[in-house]
């Protein structure tokens, strides 16, 4: 699939889950997408992923449980992208259909807002409750601040991770690009974990999950100081000295881009220490600002991105605009 038809197949798909997500009774009749790969990952990791085996032999299996990942779910992809095709135009609805259920604008948008609501119907437990579903750091060591902060981080990485890198794979690669992209991110998050059991067999997707999202951490940064630069209650410039100075100490090489983006729009510092489950992590802080963030921000941080996401929505159709002149 070239540009001239992925790119439409994008604005469409972004559209159709702008305006729909996934919707409920889908998930509860046949799961999802991700749940689906997710089952295979899970399986490989049971089948190849040997405890009595030495650290090579696992990595190695790593490898080969990834290859083989990839060629069951992009050769998927490739048949239904090639089924829908084959009806000419009209195939594109199913196929922005098919793809749309690999973004998650909707869903992230919604997740998020629960933490701000929790905390303002709720309290702190209420908040923190809501943050678990997000995060997989400890809620109880956290305060009404940790909670908001932790949520706008969250908010900030899954809408490079979770928005704007499929949506950049699909432009490029069509239905099979986007797959490609969530069956690697996916394994990164069950599998690419420095735990003794992950450690080897996980190496090659945490480190290709670095490299897919290498891109689309830094066009995320973009729109979200593009974004900052049309509120008047958010600091577009504040964004981009936090992206210059702060993004690239972060102890991930992707997410320290959006975090020091949103960081500096809304004069927060994100990031810094932080613990998951028993294990205190120390990071760099993103951004200069206050850290007593509350209910409030969050909702200053869902207004920039609900901005950041109609703006890759345009971005995404002037290229199409492009490519069909």
């Amino acid at each position: 699939m070239n540009l001239s038809a992925s790119l439409p197949l994008l604005v469409l798909a972004l559209t159709i889950e702008a305006a729909f997500g996934y919707p409920q009774r889908f998930y509860a009749a046949i799961g999802h997408p991700v749940t689906w790969i997710g089952r295979l990952i899970g399986m490989l990791d049971g089948v190849l992923n040997r405890e009595a085996a030495s650290f090579f032999t696992r990595k190695t299996a790593g490898v080969l449980a990834l290859a083989l990942l990839l060629a069951v779910t992009v050769t998927l992809a490739a048949i239904a992208q090639q089924l829908c095709l084959s009806f000419g135009p009209l195939g594109l609805l199913p196929l922005a259909i098919a793809a749309s259920t690999l973004i998650a604008q909707r869903s992230l948008y919604e997740h998020v807002a629960d933490v701000a609501e929790g905390l303002e119907r709720e309290g702190l437990e209420g908040g923190r409750k809501a943050v678990s579903m997000i995060v997989g750091r400890n809620p109880q060591t956290l305060d009404e601040a940790g909670v908001s902060r932790a949520a706008i981080e969250s908010l900030a990485e899954n809408f490079s991770d979770g928005i704007v890198a499929p949506a950049f794979w699909l432009g490029v690669g069509g239905l099979p690009g986007i797959a490609a992209y969530k069956a690697i991110n996916t394994a990164d998050s069950m599998i690419g974990h420095r735990t003794p059991r992950h450690l080897a067999f996980g190496w090659a997707s945490a480190r290709l999950d670095d490299l897919v999202n290498l891109p689309a951490s830094r066009l995320t940064a973009l729109l979200l100081v593009a974004s900052a630069a049309l509120d008047r209650s958010a600091d577009a410039a504040g964004a981009w000295q936090a992206v210059k100075r702060d993004a690239g100490k972060h102890r991930s090489p992707n997410a320290g881009w959006p975090e020091a983006a949103m960081a500096g729009a809304l004069g927060l510092r994100l990031a810094g220490p932080r613990v998951y489950g028993e294990t205190r992590i120390e990071d760099h802080w993103m951004g200069d600002g206050r850290t007593e963030a509350n209910a409030a921000d969050i909702r200053r941080a869902l207004a920039l991105y609900k901005r950041s996401c109609g703006l890759l929505w345009a971005l995404a159709a002037l290229l199409t605009t492009v490519t069909l002149l």
